[in-house]
């Protein structure tokens, strides 16, 4: 899987600077990103592109080429893997649309190309795919403009997916403070897939793999691959084509077989897969999973400035095997005594609209550092108050840094809350806007460690 990531040397077949060629997307923006490998331009039509020295074909390049991007008409893929078995190229990423999800010919080429890839020890990416990104090799065969879509360079997320829904996902990652390390995006499928669980399991820019699944080729092997990877990292899967609509559409996009959904849903429960059910649940997850630990157990701890968001937040608590306990005698006695009368010492802890930046620290440090009672937090800080200011950023971090135990936020508001959003985030706490999406948040938190301790248990 390295060479699919970070080659040596890369042709693009078909480059061009013909506005709006796939192709030619696909090599511009792989220069403007910086890859530092030697990259060569096929197309018997120029003598240069973007002030590359063109060739007419793979096999007229007098160097070792260690991996084909491939972005012309189907018709035409097929012979271009056969210069490329002639010159040894072992690795290809095919662009090109127009194979399986188009019917009966489209599977007819597949399988020649297949045959190709086997007789000649090809591996082979696609084809109807995106390609691949990674962040930190600046490599890519993304045809989509720069222009319109956003990369935050932090090393994060890994996304395995279609590809639109990989370019959404980067423009998402960005609005939500997360980082994208590498990106793959199979296509059809006709040879790699499954094996890309092991490679990013080693990966140390990855710390979440998100998954979205229409089908699985291999069932026992991406079992294996996925429980292995899973023993490392949290893998969130967001399962389409669930039902007969579903289906239909994922076997019309790359010509998947999508299969019983109760099938896959044991599949990831025996893998230790975390699945979201819709694209909200599957970036909050992903979000959480990368930048807070799991919880030791599912005792929560609610403290808000805002009774009413208070209130939502421990319903959906119990709708999500969430445990909201009442502080104990003891517990409350001590918060009584370091705040006003008319703040609701209960859990939730409801500082009020009085509430000050320190009230939270107060609050945080009695539950979460002096007491055993909770093993996280959803913390509420509404910013309109006069008394609410930046600084509830840095005393509630220092906070439950210092407690070890992992918290999620929501805030609502305009302009000075998504101020406040930021600064959390850059601190490596998760930021929602609404009570609902922060609760399923932490129940994500929690499948996890619940996993983690299913895969311990079935070790012994």
């Amino acid at each position: 899987m390295e060479t699919f990531f970070n080659p040596v040397s890369v042709a693009i077949v078909g480059a061009t600077e013909k506005p709006g060629s796939l192709p030619g997307i696909i090599l511009k923006n792989l220069l403007s990103m910086g890859f530092k490998g030697k990259v060569y331009p096929v197309n018997p039509k120029y003598g240069t592109v973007f002030g590359l020295k063109c060739f007419p074909s793979i096999l007229d390049i007098p160097d070792e080429i260690a991996l084909t991007v491939i972005a012309i008409p189907a018709s035409l893929v097929l012979d271009v893997l056969q210069q490329q078995a002639h010159k040894r190229i072992r690795h290809a990423i095919i662009i090109s649309a127009g194979f399986r999800e188009k019917g009966a010919e489209g599977i007819e080429m597949e399988e020649r190309i297949r045959c190709v890839a086997i007789e000649n020890d090809m591996k082979i990416l696609g084809p109807n795919c995106l390609g691949v990104l990674d962040n930190y090799t600046n490599f890519t065969t993304s045809f989509l403009s720069w222009e319109r879509v956003s990369i935050l360079k932090r090393f994060t997320i890994d996304p395995l997916s279609s590809g639109a829904f990989a370019i959404a996902l980067l423009d998402l990652a960005v609005q939500e403070g997360l980082g994208i390390a590498k990106m793959i995006n199979y296509g059809n499928r006709i040879d790699v897939g499954d094996g890309s669980l092991a490679f990013l399991r080693e990966d140390v820019h990855t710390k979440v793999v998100a998954l979205y699944m229409e089908s699985v080729d291999y069932g026992r092997r991406f079992i294996e691959a996925a429980r292995s990877c899973s023993k490392k990292k949290p893998i969130v899967v967001l399962k389409v084509g669930r039902g007969a609509a579903g289906i239909a559409a994922a076997k019309s996009h790359t010509g998947a077989i999508a299969g019983n959904y109760e099938i896959y849903k044991a599949a990831f429960l025996k893998s230790g897969i975390i699945e979201a059910h819709g694209l909200e649940e599957f970036i909050d997850g992903v979000k959480a999973l990368s930048m807070q630990n799991p919880p030791a157990g599912n005792r929560i701890l609610i403290v808000t400035n805002g009774g009413g968001f208070g209130v939502i937040a421990a319903d959906h608590c119990s709708e999500n095997g969430l445990e909201v306990p009442p502080p104990s005698p003891q517990l409350k006695e001590k918060l009584g005594s370091k705040f006003s009368t008319f703040y609701v010492v209960n859990n939730p802890v409801d500082l009020t609209g009085s509430a000050c930046d320190r009230d939270y620290h107060i609050a945080l440090h009695a539950c979460m550092i002096e007491s055993d009672e909770y093993d996280a937090a959803i913390i509420i800080p509404l910013m309109a108050p006069q008394g609410m200011s930046e600084k509830v950023v840095g005393l509630i971090t220092e906070t439950m840094k210092r407690s070890g135990r992992p918290a999620v936020i929501c805030t609502v508001g305009g302009a000075f809350t998504m101020k406040i959003k930021g600064l959390f985030e850059e601190r490596d706490f998760p930021v929602y806007p609404s009570p609902e999406r922060s609760v399923r948040a932490m129940s994500m938190l929690l499948k996890r460690r619940i996993l983690q301790e299913g895969a311990v248990r079935s070790a012994i």
